[in-house]
């Protein structure tokens, strides 16, 4: 008979073992449902008539919404206690051991890190106050009542946020998955960031991409502006999402290859 003590999943190891899978499950519902939203629903209310589109949004999107909100903040709380809890038995918490964040995994697990925060932020801060409006204003005009005739502007702030999401989950994704299949196994990135000037290039692009696509949600431009170009159609995002992550991986490579 096995004490709870020598189960393995009771170890460390386990316990960042399970960490590690329900950020994998929590962060497959979020960008699942991110994707759905952006490739699938916004499309086909489009081409909506107004009554039908009332009604969906009155019983079909706060249920998505529950789980996309919700599926977001599980996964920045599963990825927390991910750095969080040692890999294994004697090993510091990668959260609090800042020279983690100067070795080729933590160098590249910041980047997915930042876009992840600035995604979820998006996800709380300002497309669920804009859908939790839009919602009540369905459920307003479906009972007789009058329009919300302030929306339009608050739903496009919404819209340019979430297609920015999509944007940064392509060069997120990667990172997220390069940390451990790639930056971490190849010897050659471990001298490469051993230099503070490099590695202070590195967060520099990356916080700066990340802040310039951000500014330019929340601005919101109309359809059509040169600022929204990647955002106006979902197959810019997708090819620009790759473009990022290519450009990024070659500055990697410059600067630590």
């Amino acid at each position: 008979m096995h004490s709870l003590a020598t189960i393995g999943l009771f170890e460390d190891y386990g316990f960042n073992f399970l960490a590690r899978w329900g950020h994998i499950l929590s962060g497959i519902t979020w960008i699942g449902l991110l994707y759905y939203f952006n490739f699938v629903q916004t499309p086909a209310f489009a081409a909506f008539e107004a009554g039908p589109r009332n009604e969906a949004f009155a019983k079909l999107v706060p249920r998505a919404m529950w789980w996309f909100r919700w599926g977001a903040a599980a996964t920045l709380g599963f990825g927390i206690l991910l750095l969080a809890i040692p890999e294994s038995s004697g090993d510091d918490s990668r959260l609090t051991h800042m020279a983690f964040f100067k070795s080729a995994e933590g160098v590249s697990i910041a980047a997915g890190i930042l876009m992840a925060l600035v995604m979820f932020l998006n996800v709380w801060l300002v497309i669920w106050p804009a859908q939790k409006r839009a919602i009540a204003n369905a459920q307003n005009v479906l009972a007789g009542k009058e329009a919300d005739a302030g929306l339009p502007p608050v739903m496009r702030r919404a819209a340019t946020a979430s297609r920015t999401n999509t944007f940064l989950s392509i060069p997120m994704l990667w990172y997220m998955a390069f940390t451990a299949h790639f930056a971490g196994i190849d010897p050659k990135y471990a001298a490469g960031v051993s230099h503070g000037s490099k590695r202070a290039v590195w967060y520099i692009v990356v916080v700066a991409f990340v802040a310039i696509a951000e500014a330019i949600a929340l601005s919101a431009p109309p359809v059509g502006n040169a600022k929204s170009y990647h955002l106006d159609d979902h197959r810019r995002t997708i090819v620009g999402g790759v473009i990022v992550a290519v450009l990024l991986y070659v500055l990697w490579e410059g600067l630590f290859g």
